[in-house]
């Protein structure tokens, strides 16, 4: 199962991380590992969905560990945050990240990725304009939810 093999390798990249951190290696921290990296990959989860998730599968973790683990999980390279408008923070695995941007409906809230080589050329061109090597960039576009009976609408659960 490629799922098996990418955990491991997360693992052992997070052990190597905490080693030269003088950081604890708790089972807890390994378990975000497990949940984080199940999930599909262009899944993107907040700490209480994830918190929620565990707890169901029987885990005992505090919210505040986790917050904890995804921030080194960030920091060590096995996962990326991403701060949306004005909601929490959410999460998705990092290992196999290719770059991507996003689309945010408004309306259902469902995040859909997407690439476009056009916008590496953009971003050349930015680069030259300015006389910058451009290293990174974040582009999140935000539109109203035009799907008559829009599935994720139907599931969405007031605030």
């Amino acid at each position: 199962m490629a799922n098996t093999v990418l955990i491991e390798k997360a693992k052992k990249i997070f052990e190597n991380f905490l080693s030269k951190q003088g950081s604890r290696k708790t089972p807890e921290r390994f378990s975000v590992i497990d949940e984080l990296y199940l999930l599909p990959e262009d899944e993107h989860i907040d700490v209480e969905g994830l918190f929620l998730k565990m707890r169901n599968k029987g885990y005992t973790i505090s919210r505040a560990t986790i917050y904890n683990t995804l921030d080194l999980l960030v920091e060590s390279g096995l996962a990326v945050k991403h701060q949306f408008k004005d909601k929490v923070a959410l999460y998705e695995q990092a290992l196999t990240y290719k770059h991507h941007d996003h689309h945010v409906c408004n309306q259902c809230r469902k995040i859909r990725e997407f690439s476009d080589p056009k916008i590496n050329e953009i971003k050349e061109a930015m680069g030259k304009s300015f006389q910058s090597a451009i290293t990174s960039h974040s582009l999140v576009l935000y539109g109203d939810c035009k799907i008559e009976n829009c599935e994720n609408l139907k599931d969405l659960q007031p605030f």
